[in-house]
C-alpha cells in the first residue's frame, strides 16, 4: 500500500512521542501537506518537521482531531492482520480478569484500536464503530472477528453522534447470526440480559462492574433505590445479593421492562418496583412521601457531554446528590457516580460533602470506584479514564 504523508509542525511531535495518539488540525504543516488533499479514512505516514517518520495513522481532514496514530512501525497498516494481533492482545487481557465471556472486548484508544468500541455477550459480539478511519476497514474488523472467535451473531451499532461529527452515516445492522431480542450476559456472578439492538450505546455499560460489585457488599436486607436505573444493572444485582427491595428509577418504559425481566431472572420479581418518569420528579414526589431507602445509587447519564457545559452539569449533579441524601435513612450509603469525563473527581467529592452539609449531615467516604479492566486507561489520553463512583455514608451531624 502506498501512503501519503502527513507532516507536522515543528515541536507538534512532541506529544506522539510521550504517548498520545491524536493529531490536532492545527498541528499539520498545512503548506507542505494541505488537508484538502486527503480523504476521510485513508492510511497516511506522519512525520515531523524534519521529515522523520513517526508512524501510520489515519485521517479525516474535516474533523478537529484530524489524524489517529494506529502503528508506530511503517511496516504495519491497519488491515485485517493488525486488527486480529490487537483483538488477540486485547483478549488476553479480559481473559485474565474475567472468568466470563462477557465484557468490554476493545475499548478504542486504549486497545490500540481508535474509534472502535466492541462488547461481548458470550459468543455474541457488538461493534461501534465512531471514525471514517476504521468505518474503511469495517470488512477487516469483521474477518478478524471471526478469525478469532468464530462468533455466532455480530451486530453493528454504528448509530453514535461521533459518526455526525466524521462524516459518516449512522445505522443498526445485524451482519451475521441471529441477535436475541434480549441478549444473556454474566456479571459477577448474576445472571443478566440486554437489549443490544433497543438499548442504548451497545445495550449494556460493562464500565460499572466493579463498582456493582463492592455495591452487593451492602445491600443485604436493604431498602434501595436506583436512580437512573437503565435496565436496572444496579437494581437487579441487588435483588440478586440479597436486598428487601429494589425500585429502578428511569425515563424509558421499555428500559424499566428490561429490569423487571432481570429481577425475574434473579427470582426476585416481588422484590422489584419499576418507577417510570423524569429521575428530579420522581425524588421529589419520594421526598415529599417521606420515603426512606438504606442504599440510594446515583449513576446518571453524562450531564457534561463538552466543556460549555460544565456549570449546568454541576448544578444537576449537586441537585441529585441532594435528593439522594435526602432519600436516606439517617445512616444510609449514598453510591455517588459519573461518567462525565469534563466532572473532576475532585469536583464530585466537593458536591458530596457540600450537599452533606448543606443538609446537617456528615458525609463519610469509604470506598472509591473507577472503570473495570475492560476499559483500560492510556497513560497518555485523560479522556480514557473518566469513570468515577463514590460510596458515602450519611450520618446525622454529631
Amino acid at each position: 500500500m502506498s501512503l501519503q504523508t502527513l507532516k507536522l509542525k515543528s515541536g507538534a511531535d512532541r506529544r506522539l512521542r510521550g504517548g498520545h495518539v491524536w493529531i490536532y488540525s492545527n498541528e499539520v504543516d498545512t503548506g507542505h501537506t494541505p488537508l484538502k488533499n486527503f480523504e476521510p479514512g485513508e492510511q497516511v505516514v506522519v512525520e515531523t518537521d524534519k521529515g522523520k517518520a513517526l508512524g501510520i495513522a489515519y485521517i479525516n481532514p474535516n474533523t478537529l482531531i484530524c489524524a489517529r496514530m494506529i502503528s508506530r512501525d511503517l511496516k504495519y497498516t491497519l488491515d485485517r492482520s493488525l486488527i486480529t494481533h490487537r483483538l488477540k492482545v486485547a483478549l488476553s487481557l479480559r481473559e485474565s480478569c474475567f472468568t466470563d465471556d462477557c465484557y468490554r472486548l476493545v475499548f478504542g484508544d486504549s486497545d490500540g484500536l481508535p474509534g472502535l468500541v466492541i462488547d461481548r455477550f458470550f459468543n455474541v459480539f457488538v461493534v461501534q464503530v465512531s471514525t471514517a478511519g476504521m468505518e474503511l476497514v469495517l470488512d477487516e474488523i469483521v474477518e478478524a472477528l471471526n478469525k478469532v472467535f468464530n462468533p455466532e451473531a455480530i451486530l453493528l451499532r454504528n448509530d453514535g453522534k461521533m459518526r455526525n461529527q466524521e462524516g459518516l452515516e449512522t445505522y443498526t445492522e445485524i451482519v451475521q447470526g441471529d441477535i436475541p431480542e434480549l441478549c444473556p450476559l454474566m456479571e459477577n456472578g448474576v445472571p443478566l440480559v440486554a437489549p443490544l439492538e433497543r438499548g442504548q450505546k451497545t445495550g449494556w455499560f460493562y464500565d460499572h462492574r466493579n463498582n456493582r460489585a463492592q455495591m452487593q457488599k451492602h445491600v443485604e436486607g436493604k431498602r434501595v433505590l436506583d436512580l437512573f436505573s437503565y435496565v436496572g444493572g444496579w437494581g437487579a444485582q441487588a435483588l440478586a445479593a440479597g436486598a428487601n427491595q429494589a425500585i429502578c428509577v428511569d425515563a424509558s418504559h421499555f428500559a424499566l421492562e428490561v429490569a423487571a425481566e432481570n429481577a425475574r431472572i434473579n427470582n426476585a420479581a416481588d422484590r422489584f418496583e419499576g418507577y417510570h418518569g423524569d429521575a428530579f420528579d420522581i425524588c421529589k414526589n419520594l421526598i415529599e412521601e417521606k420515603e426512606k431507602f438504606d442504599v440510594v445509587v446515583l449513576d446518571p447519564p453524562a450531564f457534561i457531554q463538552k466543556k460549555k457545559d460544565i456549570r449546568n452539569g454541576e448544578r444537576a449533579y449537586s441537585r441529585m446528590n441532594n435528593f439522594a441524601m435526602r432519600l436516606l435513612k439517617k445512616d444510609g450509603i449514598l453510591v455517588s457516580a459519573s461518567c462525565s469525563m469534563h466532572l473532576q473527581r475532585e469536583r464530585l467529592i466537593d458536591i458530596i460533602r457540600s450537599n452533606s452539609r448543606e443538609l446537617d449531615r456528615n458525609a463519610q467516604i469509604f470506598d472509591q470506584g473507577h472503570q473495570g479492566a475492560d476499559h483500560p486507561v492510556h497513560p497518555a489520553i485523560p479522556e480514557t479514564d473518566y469513570l468515577k463512583s463514590f460510596f458515602v455514608r450519611i450520618l446525622p451531624a454529631a
